[in-house]
């Protein structure tokens, strides 16, 4: 009946490191769609980025023409310069926010990416040392129940 005991211990061991193994395949691959989005995210950013400044220099063009229709002279008017100024400032604020924003998200995916990894290789490693818990009781079980020698 011991060498069952044993038999069965050894099953349970190896379950449990293929168990810490899978979770740690599971957090690599979590880790990995993690880095995936954050470059879907960051394309995304740099496509709200250029939207935007397509934008401003459309409503520019727009700005200058209706102007310009009004006979006004854009080169030497003060107010005209201040307000084509303004409107470029406020499209390049906008850009620099999304862009402070993409980085402070690509930071935060990286930590996130991290932590994944660190918690599958803790997972693997915990798994491995159950493992060997459960062969060494294992054994010893089996030395404490098996007959001693010379009995028949």
């Amino acid at each position: 009946m011991a060498i069952e005991g044993l038999i069965f211990s050894i099953i349970s061991a190896k379950a449990q490191a293929d168990a810490g193994q899978a979770e740690k395949l599971e957090a690599d691959l979590n880790a990995f769609n993690i880095k995936t989005d954050k470059k879907l995210n960051s394309v995304e950013a740099d496509q709200v980025a250029l939207s935007i400044k397509r934008d401003f220099d459309t409503a520019m063009e727009a700005n200058i023409a209706a102007l310009s229709a009004t006979g006004r002279d854009i080169g030497s008017s003060m107010t005209i310069k201040a307000f084509l100024e303004k409107q470029k400032e406020t499209a390049y604020e906008d850009i620099s926010r999304t862009q402070n924003q993409k980085h402070w998200a690509n930071i935060k995916a990286d930590m996130a990416s991290l932590a994944e990894g660190r918690r599958g290789r803790n997972a693997k490693t915990a798994s491995l040392y159950r493992a060997a818990g459960t062969l060494y009781e294992g054994y010893e079980n089996f030395k404490s129940t098996a007959a001693p020698k010379g009995t028949p």
